[in-house]
C-alpha cells in the first residue's frame, strides 16, 4: 500500500505541477512563457494519458521494489529536475536550432532524465523530465507545451524500466530490437516525405517563419543514432550497467517523443507525415545520438562515485 500512495501520489503532483502552472501563471497571471498554444483541454488531455499510461505500468508490477518512493528518490526528483531544466535552457534556441514544424533544438540535456530514470528509477526519471522539460522550456520563453513535457517524462520512466528485471540482460535484444524497428519505420517514413516543407519552422536569426525543409541529418539522424546505440550495446556488452542504460533510453526515447509527435496529429492538426517528419525525426535523431554519447559517461561516472563512496 505503501508504494501505491508514493507513486500515485508523486504522479498526481507531476499532473498537478504542470496543469496548474498554465492555468495560475500563464492564464490567469498572464506571465507569456507559463501560456500554451490552441486547444489547451486537449494538450491537457495527453498530459494525463500519459500518467495513464505510467500508471499502468506501475500497477501492473507493483510488487517491484523499483516502485518505492521515499526521501532519496524525492531529492533525486528535485536535482534531476533542476538540472534538466537548467541545461535545456542553456540549449534551447540558443546553441543550434534543427528545421522543424515546431522550436526543436540539439538537445543533448535529454540524456539526464534518461541517467536519472535508469540509475534512481523510473519514477524520478518521470519527474526530472516532465518537470524538468516544463521549467526548462519557461525559461527559455517558448511557452508550454504540456504534452511534450510528460513525454519527456516518459523519456526518462522508460529508461528506468530495466529496474523492474532481475536479470537486465534478458530484455537488452528485445528491446533494441523493437527499438530499431521503431526506428527504421520512421527513417521509411522521411525518405518518403523528405520533400515535406515545414511551413511553421521558426527562423531565429531573421525573426521569420519559414518554408524550409528539414536538413538531411535531421532525416537521418535516427539512423546514426541507431547505430551508435547498436555500437554501445555490443562493444560494452560486458557492462551491462552501460548496455543497459543506452538500450533502454533508446527506447524511451523513441516512444516518448513519438508519443508528443503523435498527440500534435489532433492537437495542431498536422497529418502523420508531418509529424514523423517535420516533429518525430527533429527531435528524436539528435536525442539518440546524444543518449549513445553522454548515458553511457554518466552510467562510468556515477559508478566511480559509488565506489568512492563504498557503495
Amino acid at each position: 500500500m505503501k508504494k501505491i500512495v508514493g507513486v500515485v501520489i508523486a504522479l498526481v503532483v507531476i499532473l498537478a505541477i504542470i496543469i496548474l502552472t498554465v492555468v495560475i501563471l500563464g492564464d490567469m497571471m498572464g506571465v507569456e512563457r507559463f501560456q500554451t498554444g490552441e486547444n489547451p483541454l486537449l494538450r491537457f488531455a495527453f498530459v494525463i494519458v500519459g500518467g495513464l499510461i505510467a500508471l499502468a505500468i506501475f500497477l501492473a508490477t507493483k510488487e517491484n521494489k523499483v516502485w518505492e518512493v521515499g526521501t532519496r528518490q524525492v531529492v533525486w526528483m528535485a536535482i534531476g529536475a533542476a538540472l534538466y531544466a537548467v541545461f535545456s535552457w542553456l540549449f534551447n534556441g540558443t546553441v543550434f536550432v534543427v528545421p522543424s514544424l515546431s522550436q526543436v533544438s540539439l538537445r543533448p540535456a535529454i540524456a539526464i532524465p534518461m541517467f536519472f530514470g535508469y540509475a534512481f528509477g523510473p519514477v524520478v526519471g518521470f519527474f526530472s523530465g516532465a518537470v524538468g522539460n516544463m521549467f526548462g522550456d519557461a525559461l527559455t520563453g517558448f511557452g508550454l507545451s504540456p504534452q511534450w513535457s510528460i513525454a519527456n517524462g516518459l523519456v526518462g520512466f522508460i529508461a528506468g524500466l530495466p529496474l523492474l528485471f532481475a536479470d537486465k540482460k534478458k530484455s537488452l535484444n528485445t528491446v533494441l530490437g523493437v527499438g530499431a524497428i521503431l526506428s527504421l519505420i520512421a527513417a521509411v517514413i522521411y525518405f518518403v516525405n523528405k520533400s515535406l516543407p515545414n511551413m511553421l519552422f521558426y527562423d531565429v536569426n531573421n525573426g521569420i517563419f519559414g518554408d524550409a525543409t528539414i536538413t538531411l541529418f535531421a532525416g537521418i539522424s535516427i539512423l546514426i543514432g541507431l547505430v551508435l546505440v547498436i555500437i554501445v550495446r555490443f562493444v560494452f556488452g560486458k557492462n551491462i550497467d552501460i548496455a543497459t542504460a543506452v538500450t533502454w533510453a533508446m527506447l524511451g526515447n523513441v516512444l516518448g517523443i513519438g508519443f508528443a509527435a503523435i498527440s500534435d496529429i489532433w492537437i495542431n492538426g498536422y497529418s502523420p507525415a508531418a509529424a514523423i517528419v517535420g516533429e518525430f525525426l527533429p527531435a528524436a535523431g539528435p536525442n539518440l545520438i546524444f543518449a549513445a554519447i553522454l548515458v553511457p559517461l554518466l552510467v562510468v561516472a556515477y559508478a566511480a562515485v559509488q565506489r568512492q563512496s563504498g557503495r
